[in-house]
């Protein structure tokens, strides 16, 4: 099995890529914490989930979602959504943090990222978005395709470690 300093030899490099991975990882870790606490950024107290709130609902049924796919986007609004999302949103974020399981966090936050693409529709004339091909969707899902692809999780995390299990060992795709 690869090892990071194998890919990027710079030790420089090396470092930049955690620096990356913390941050991405972060930005989901982030997520979850504020739609679970309603720490008052994105969401405000009285809508967080611990408050009975609905994370996943209260985006596919808000404004935000436009274009083509918004009635099969508003149609999976549901109490499951939310904890599909917050489980996600948690799982990405602690995955990318620590370094572990890095293939499958990509995999899932690529998902998710390019599904959230879809549901605000950057096409669109007026859209929220400031560019219509390239947003922060698309941008976080390549850094996490990065981080992955360049075994980000061996500097400053447990990547390394981890990839020593037997379970990974067997199941190469847990990398």
């Amino acid at each position: 099995m690869a090892r990071q300093d194998e890919i990027v030899t710079s030790l420089t490099g090396r470092r930049t890529l955690a620096a990356l991975r913390y941050a991405t990882g972060f930005i989901f870790l982030w997520a979850f914490l504020d739609k679970l606490l309603g720490l008052g950024f994105s969401t405000p107290f009285e809508r967080a989930w611990i408050n009975g709130g609905t994370p996943a609902q209260g985006f596919l049924n808000s404004p935000a979602v436009t274009g083509p796919l918004q009635p099969w986007f508003q149609s999976m609004a549901s109490p499951l959504a939310d904890i599909l999302f917050m489980a996600g949103m948690l799982a990405i974020g602690v995955a990318v943090m620590s370094g572990i399981g890095l293939r499958v966090a990509a995999v899932a936050g690529t998902l998710v990222m390019l599904l959230m693409y879809l549901a605000e529709w950057p096409f669109a004339w007026g859209a929220a978005s400031t560019n219509p091909l390239v947003d922060y969707h698309i941008v976080y899902a390549l850094a996490l395709i990065v981080i992955a692809v360049l075994h980000a999780g061996d500097t400053w995390g447990l990547g390394a470690m981890w990839k020593k299990l037997p379970l990974v060992q067997r199941f190469r795709w847990l990398v």
